[in-house]
């Protein structure tokens, strides 16, 4: 094989799960001259308080839809939150903006927030939002198997990324391949 050949081929792992390797010198640069607009926002006043309403505004939504049961209805907005909240935190990588020279394009938003440190403020209060509502859905439900099964599922699905132990962890299946520029650097 030619040496063009074996740079055009790459070798696949096939584990599912694979750990983002750390930034080089040049994004760290880089993400230390401008604030990050994306995560920044976090740490702002009133930040906590839409959490709340958009739980409120989704119990609103499916409690009037013709129907649903009071139960059905908490499981909804458990399952709707929970869903959202994995994707804009968990399963979206970089930032929208193009000003920051790809400086966390392998970055969600939660590796993002408060410069990676774990347990600030903020990350405690976006771990115990899910928490809360899970421990609320699971007693307006009645405690139902079939319902505390749903939550706990859904609340595993939300809190396990946030843990340290998962901090950079990848799964393949659900997040796609890492990044080429940070294959090439090793």
């Amino acid at each position: 094989m030619n040496d063009s050949s074996k740079k055009s081929r790459r070798r696949r792992s096939s584990s599912l799960l694979y750990q983002e390797p750390q930034e080089s010198m040049e994004h760290l640069s880089d993400q230390a001259a401008i604030p990050n607009l994306n995560a920044n926002w976090v740490n702002a006043k009133g930040a906590w308080a839409i959490h709340f309403v958009l739980i409120v505004a989704l119990k609103i939504f499916f409690g009037i839809i013709p129907g649903i049961q009071p139960a059905t209805s908490w499981i909804l907005t458990n399952i709707t939150y929970m869903a959202g909240s994995y994707l804009m935190f968990h399963w979206v990588r970089g930032i929208p903006f193009e000003f920051n020279a790809g400086a966390y394009d392998n970055l969600n938003m939660w590796e993002q927030m408060d410069d990676g440190d774990q347990f600030t403020p903020t990350k405690k209060f976006l771990l115990s939002v899910p928490i809360i509502l899970f421990l609320a859905s699971t007693h307006y439900t009645h405690y139902d198997l079939t319902y505390f099964t749903i939550n706990v599922l859904a609340l595993l699905g939300v809190i396990v990324p946030k843990l340290p132990m998962s901090h950079r962890l990848r799964v393949r299946f659900l997040s796609g391949p890492p990044d080429d520029r940070y294959l090439d650097e090793r």
